[in-house]
């Protein structure tokens, strides 16, 4: 099983700069700039944790933002998933701690990265097309 003593030990391979933020818990930069990912080691599981925006106050539906992103997780993020966690839309997925090891984990990093950046500009179209003010009434 990955430790977190393991964990460190592959995101500092990884050449990622992070930053313990709670026991466990970890946020993770490329040296590009990316979006900012949480890893959280929390055995059995390493959960992973991307925002990708917060959630503008709407007066009409964000019903196409949520059917695409329902489309999208079936289709191009098979191991994770877009969800929402408040007002932000997040992309995250789990792995098992057992069996991973330092490709697995730096191909989900990736993953997550690219699928984020990736579906971005439809992402954005999609909430500026829903008129603005008070949140999904």
């Amino acid at each position: 099983m990955v430790t977190r003593e393991d964990l460190e030990s592959y995101l500092i391979r990884m050449d990622l700069e992070y930053e313990e933020i709670a026991e466990g818990m970890y946020l993770v930069r490329s040296r590009d700039e990316q979006l900012p990912i949480v890893v959280n080691h929390s055995p059995p599981l390493l959960i992973l944790r991307l925002k990708v925006m917060d959630l503008p106050d709407t007066e009409g539906s964000l019903e196409e933002l949520y059917r695409t992103l329902l489309e999208l997780n079936a289709a191009d993020v098979v191991h994770g998933a877009y969800g929402l966690e408040g007002e932000e839309l997040v992309l995250g997925l789990s792995l098992q701690l057992e069996s991973l090891d330092y490709g697995q984990l730096q191909a989900s990093l990736e993953s997550l990265q690219m699928a984020a950046s990736g579906h971005m500009e439809t992402i954005k179209e999609l909430v500026a097309a829903a008129p603005v003010g008070g949140l999904n009434q």
